[in-house]
């Protein structure tokens, strides 16, 4: 693992914030959510490794699994409490960072936690591998087109020929943090573990989004001691994206309520 690559929107320096991004995406994204919450917060984001413009991932001498790595790499952002906000991946490891320094966290933003422990779901397994499958084989682009048509702005076949490298290059990530995501190897949901975030906490979910989404939604918000939930009419997972005023609105309702 080499440069990590930090992105900063200036804004009140009193209230530092910290976007973390989805996997085979960038913190760039971030941007015009940044623009719409005009200066509210002194946002951070950094493009995870393998993504945007850090170094690419390699297998840590240690055995740090890559979601441990971004972990790391986020809490080393953190020295005094803070807005989190994460998207799909990135709201995993948010939640993460929650669970285990809940002091740290002045506010938690979830935009589609991708927790699939959380919710167990047939179709998602199926989806997993089916993926797992084609890597085994050798067949790593139709392994992408897989996962990005369901959980990507836009169908991978219409993106240009860079993008769909790129995506099929990163595509092994996913399978990685399977572990984490799908197994709970990181103890995220253990007893007394979401209960102990007493930060007001927004789960956003994209109406389109599959529906294992809203069941981890659901299954997270029974534990929280204090959480709101917000549904963007039309839009899917990469609501961020291709939905920032809605999504820049409704974090910043969760910033009003810290």
């Amino acid at each position: 693992m080499t440069g990590i690559h930090k992105r900063h929107w200036s804004g009140d320096k009193d209230r530092p914030a910290l976007a973390l991004h989805c996997m085979m995406g960038n913190a760039a994204y971030w941007g015009p959510i940044a623009k719409r919450l005009n200066g509210r917060v002194d946002l951070t984001g950094f493009d995870m490794p393998g993504h945007g413009r850090s170094g690419a991932w390699t297998p840590q001498a240690d055995g740090t699994d890559f979601h441990t790595a971004v972990t790391r790499i986020a809490a080393s952002f953190i020295d005094r409490p803070l807005d989190l906000i994460g998207h799909s991946l990135g709201a995993t490891v948010a939640l993460r960072i929650a669970v285990a320094a809940p002091d740290a966290v002045r506010s938690l933003t979830l935009i589609e936690p991708v927790l699939f422990a959380a919710a167990p779901d047939a179709e998602q397994e199926a989806r997993d591998n089916v993926m797992s499958d084609h890597l085994i084989h050798g067949r790593a682009s139709d392994a992408a087109r897989g996962f990005i048509d369901i959980w990507g702005a836009q169908p991978f076949d219409t993106l240009p020929p860079s993008a769909q490298q790129t995506m099929t290059e990163q595509i092994g990530l996913v399978v990685d943090t399977d572990a984490t995501l799908a197994k709970d190897r990181a103890g995220i949901l253990r007893e007394g573990g979401l209960e102990s975030i007493d930060a007001p906490v927004l789960i956003i979910a994209g109406e389109k989004s599959p529906g294992v989404i809203h069941r981890i939604a659901d299954a997270l918000a029974a534990r929280f001691a204090d959480v709101g939930r917000a549904v963007v009419p039309d839009a899917g997972h990469m609501l961020p994206l291709t939905h920032p005023d809605q999504t820049a609105g409704l974090i910043g309702l969760n910033l009003d309520r810290a």
